[in-house]
Parts: C-alpha cells; structure tokens; sequence
C-alpha cells in the first residue's frame, strides 16, 4: 500500500507542472487568437494583452523547465544521456607539497 501511495504521490508531482504548463500555453494561444480576430471587427481598436501573454509565457516556461530537468536527472541517474548532458568530472589535483629535508 506504501508503495502504491508514493507513486501516486510521484505521477501528481509530475501532473502539476504539466497542468502549468498547459494552462501557459493556452493563455498564450488565446491572446494571439483574440488579436487576430479583433483586426476583423471595425468596432474595435486591435490591442495586445501583454500581460496575459507574459503570465502564459511565464507559466508555460516554469511547466516545461520543471519537467525538462526531472527527465534529464532521471537520465543522467539511469546512464541514458549523451556525453554533452553528463554531469562533469571533478579533477582532483595531487598534492603539490614538498618537504625539505
């Protein structure tokens, strides 16, 4: 039961950005969709919702970014990237103290 509890506890962790991510997009989809259509109505003065746009840009990247470095740290853990996303190698120096005798 434990186990069943923290996957579903792990897939929700994982839905969330996802459901962010998707909320952005449409924000974003919706402003452009709205800009267009007003060039079609004389009534109207065409204006552009930036601050919904940048709210949807925001959330759209905030989603992606999240979800983005999940992948790649569950990758990286199972040896699955390429040699360009691996994490690096720390060069230990040897010591250079020398003892004068």
């Amino acid at each position: 039961m434990k186990l069943l509890i923290s996957r579903f506890i792990a897939i929700l962790i994982l839905v969330f950005p996802g459901l962010i991510a998707m909320k952005g997009f449409l924000m974003m989809k919706d402003d452009i969709f709205d800009y267009i259509s007003m060039h079609g109505d004389d009534t109207v003065v065409p204006h552009f919702a930036w601050l919904h746009f940048g709210g949807g840009l925001l959330l759209f990247a905030a989603g992606m970014t999240f979800l983005g470095g999940w992948i790649l740290a569950r990758d990286r853990k199972k040896n699955y990237v390429g040699p360009r996303f691996k994490e690096k190698q720390k060069v230990k120096q040897a010591g250079t103290q020398e003892t004068i005798s």
